[in-house]
C-alpha cells in the first residue's frame, strides 16, 4: 500500500535519487506528486533541445510512476504499445543522466530498446501489438508457472487497429493473467475516427459514476424499506449498471474483467486499483485510464496534435524554433498537388490511416471532405478499402508512411495488384527519416514492392518530378507506388502544368565514358555532385535518374553500361533485394558481366540519427559515392 504519512518529503530534487523504480517505493503520496512535476519539467526541458514524442509521454506520467510502483518491473513485464510515450519510463529506469541524448546520434532511443534496459521489455514504434505481446508472455509464464505478471499499455488510437482486437479475441479465450491498461486521451496522433473511437467517447469518470450512485441511494433511502430493498439489489448488481454508462461491455463480451473508468493523474486512485488488480488478477483484465494528452503543459494540452511529435521549440511559449528557411517539403508538393488534381478530376479520392497530417492531406480534407477517408490506424483495411473504391470507377489514393506499409504487403498483392486495380500508394518517409530511428526507417520498401507483378513504382528525383508522377500514376491503368522522402526538396521551380511520364523510362542527365552512376530519388543530386568532382580529378561519370524502379529502363540503363564498362547503383534502400539488385540481375540478364557497386544500406538495422549522418555513414551521400566511384576504377 502507498505510505501517506509516514515519510516526510526529501528537501531538494527526487529525480535525482531515482536510478530505478525499486526507488519508488519509498516515497510518500506527495512525495510521488512532486516527482511527477520534476519528471514533466525535465520532459519539457529536454524534449525542447532535442525534439520528440512530447504530448504523449506528458499524459502517462502519472500511470508510468503508478505502473512502476505497484508491479515488479522489470520481473513483471510492462509493454509499452506504440513506444513513444516511454519517456518517463527512461528517466526512472536508470536512463536518467543520459536523458539528454534522447533521440540524438549514438544517444538513447525514443522508443524503448531492450539493448539500453532490461526494463523495456520489447522493441516498439508501430502501434497496437502489445496485447498480442503480452498474451504471448503470459501464455510463456503459465507453461513455465511463473506467476509474475504481465501489463500491456495500449493508447484508444491503438485500438482501432485490427491486430489489438485479433489480440483481445485470443486472451479472452485462451484466458490468462493479462492485464490491459487502455490509455484513453481520446487521441492517437490526429482526432480519432470511427465507431470504436464515438463508443469509448460515451464513458464517465470515477467521481461521475461515484456521483451518480450517491444520489440514486439517497433517493432510494427516502423510500423506507422499499428503497432498501432496491438498493441491495442494485449494489449486488452495480457493475452491470456501470456498464450502462461506460463501455465496460465491449470488453465484457471479450471475456475480459473491465475496471474503470479511473482517473489517470490521480496517483491515489491509480495504486490503490493498479493493487487491487494486482492482487486478484485471474485472467484477462482491462484497466480503462482516462488521461489528458500534453498533462501540465498548457500548449500541447490545448493542441496536443500539434505537440505529439514535434522538432526544437522555446519551452517558455512552445513556439518552434526558428530555422533557416529551406525548400518546400516533399509531403507538402504531394498535398497541393493532390488538391490541383482533385479540383480536375472528381473520381480522385483521398485515404489515410490517422495521418492527415503528417501525409499533407489536411488540405484535401478541409476543400474535398466527401472525398476524404480517415480509416484509423489500418493499413490493411486502407489498402483494401482503396481497392473497393476502384472497382467502382474511382480513382483512390493512399497516403501512408514507408514503414508503416509493411503492414498491408498481403492486401497490396492480393487485393490491388492481382486483380490490377489503379490504385495508387504515395509512400511518404521513404529512405532513413532520422530520429524516430528503425522502427520508423523507410528502407525496405524496394525490396518488398520490387517482386509485385502488375505494380509500378516509381521514386523522384525532386519535388517537381515527384508532382509529375502522381498526375502520371492517375493515368495510369493498373497499381502504382511513388516513394519519397521526409524533408525538404531540392528547391526547384514547380511546373505549372502537368505532363505524363513514360511508364519505364528514365532519363540521361549527365553523359560519360568511364562508368555509369544510377542514382535512384534523393540520391540523384548528391550522384551529381559527386560526379562533377569526378570530373575535376579525370573520372568520366555518365548519371541516369531511373525514375522507374520496376519497370526499369532496360534499354536505357544497358546502353550507358557496355559504354562506361563499369556500374554504381545508389539508393536510400537496404541493399538486399532493392534497386541495385534489379540493376544488376538485368546486367546478368543481358549477359553484360561489369564491375559494379551496390550502394545503400548493409543487412542490419539503422539506428537513430540525422539523415545526413544516416546517409555518410552508408556511402550514399556526395563524399560516398566519389569513394566509392575511385575504389571501382583502381
Amino acid at each position: 500500500m502507498l505510505i501517506v504519512d509516514t515519510l516526510t518529503d526529501q528537501p531538494g530534487p527526487l529525480l535525482e535519487a531515482i536510478d530505478s523504480p525499486t526507488d519508488l517505493r519509498g516515497l510518500s503520496l506527495p512525495q510521488m506528486e512532486q516527482l511527477a512535476r520534476e519528471i514533466r519539467e525535465t520532459i519539457i526541458a529536454t524534449v525542447a533541445e532535442t525534439g520528440g514524442h512530447l504530448a504523449p509521454s506528458l499524459g502517462v506520467v502519472e500511470l508510468t510512476l503508478a505502473l512502476h510502483y505497484v508491479f515488479d518491473t522489470p520481473r513483471d513485464r510492462l509493454i509499452w504499445d506504440v513506444g513513444h510515450q516511454v519517456y518517463a519510463h527512461k528517466l526512472i529506469t536508470g536512463r536518467r543522466n543520459r536523458f539528454q541524448t534522447l533521440r540524438r546520434h549514438k544517444g538513447i532511443s525514443g522508443f524503448p530498446k531492450r539493448s539500453e534496459s532490461d526494463y523495456d521489455t520489447v522493441e516498439t514504434g508501430h502501434s497496437s501489438t502489445s496485447v498480442s505481446h503480452g498474451l504471448g508472455m503470459a501464455a510463456a509464464k503459465a507453461i513455465q508457472g511463473d506467476r509474475s505478471k504481465v501489463v500491456a499499455v495500449i493508447g484508444d488510437g491503438s485500438m482501432t487497429a485490427g491486430m489489438a482486437f485479433e489480440g483481445l479475441n485470443h486472451a479472452g479465450d485462451l484466458d490468462r493473467d493479462l492485464i490491459v491498461v487502455l490509455n484513453d486521451n481520446e487521441m492517437s496522433i490526429s482526432k480519432n475516427v470511427g465507431a470504436l473511437s464515438s463508443f469509448l467517447s460515451r464513458k464517465m469518470t470515477g467521481k461521475m459514476v461515484r456521483r451518480l450512485r450517491d444520489h440514486i441511494e439517497e433517493r432510494l433511502l427516502a423510500l423506507s424499506s422499499v428503497g432498501e430493498n432496491i438498493l441491495t439489489m442494485l449494489r449486488k448488481s452495480e457493475e452491470s449498471i456501470k456498464g450502462l454508462f461506460t463501455p465496460g461491455m465491449l470488453f465484457e463480451a471479450l471475456k475480459f474483467k473491465y475496471v474503470g473508468p479511473i482517473p489517470g493523474h490521480e496517483l491515489g486512485d491509480l495504486i490503490a486499483t493498479l493493487e487491487n488488480v494486482r492482487d486478484h488478477n485471474h485472467g484477462p483484465v482491462l484497466v480503462h485510464v482516462i488521461t489528458t494528452k500534453g498533462k501540465g503543459y498548457p500548449p500541447a494540452e490545448t493542441h496536443p496534435g500539434d505537440y505529439h511529435g514535434i522538432g526544437p521549440f522555446d519551452a517558455a511559449t512552445g513556439q518552434p524554433r526558428k530555422t533557416p528557411s529551406a525548400p518546400v517539403s516533399y509531403t507538402q508538393v504531394f498535398g497541393d498537388t493532390l488538391c490541383r488534381l482533385a479540383r480536375q478530376d472528381q473520381r480522385l479520392v483521398a485515404i489515410t490511416a490517422a495521418m492527415p497530417g503528417g501525409t499533407g492531406m489536411l488540405p484535401f480534407a478541409a476543400e474535398f471532405p466527401d472525398r476524404f477517408f480517415d480509416v484509423g490506424i489500418a493499413e490493411q483495411h486502407a489498402v483494401s478499402f482503396a481497392a473497393g473504391l476502384a472497382l467502382e470507377g474511382l480513382r483512390p489514393v493512399f497516403a501512408v508512411y514507408s514503414s508503416f506499409m509493411q503492414r498491408a504487403l498481403d492486401q497490396l498483392i492480393h487485393d490491388v495488384c492481382l486483380p490490377n486495380l489503379p490504385v495508387v500508394i504515395a509512400l511518404d518517409r521513404s529512405g532513413v527519416v532520422g530520429a524516430d530511428g528503425p522502427t520508423h526507417h523507410g528502407v525496405f520498401d524496394l525490396s518488398f514492392l520490387r517482386f509485385i507483378p502488375n505494380l509500378t513504382v516509381m521514386s523522384p528525383k525532386d519535388e517537381n518530378e515527384l508532382q509529375q508522377m502522381l498526375f502520371t500514376a492517375l493515368h495510369h491503368q493498373g497499381p502504382v507506388v511513388i516513394r519519397y522522402p521526409r524533408g525538404s526538396g531540392e528547391g526547384v521551380p514547380l511546373d505549372a502544368s502537368f505532363c505524363r511520364l513514360e511508364i519505364g523510362k528514365g532519363e540521361l542527365l549527365r553523359e560519360g565514358s568511364d562508368m555509369l552512376l544510377l542514382p535512384l530519388g534523393n540520391r540523384v543530386f548528391p550522384a551529381l555532385a559527386a560526379a562533377e568532382r569526378l570530373a575535376a580529378s579525370g573520372i568520366d561519370a555518365a548519371v541516369i535518374n531511373p525514375r522507374f524502379v520496376r519497370p526499369l529502363d532496360s534499354e536505357l540503363i544497358t546502353a550507358w553500361a557496355t559504354r562506361t564498362g563499369r556500374v554504381i547503383t545508389i539508393e536510400d534502400n537496404c541493399i538486399l533485394g532493392g534497386f541495385g539488385s534489379g540493376v544488376l540481375q538485368l546486367l546478368h540478364q543481358r549477359g553484360l558481366h561489369l564491375p559494379a557497386t551496390i550502394l545503400g544500406y548493409p543487412d542490419h538495422f539503422v539506428e537513430h540519427g540525422p539523415q545526413a549522418v544516416l546517409w555518410a555513414d552508408a556511402g550514399i551521400d556526395a563524399d560516398g559515392i566519389v569513394r566509392s566511384a575511385k575504389a571501382l576504377l583502381s
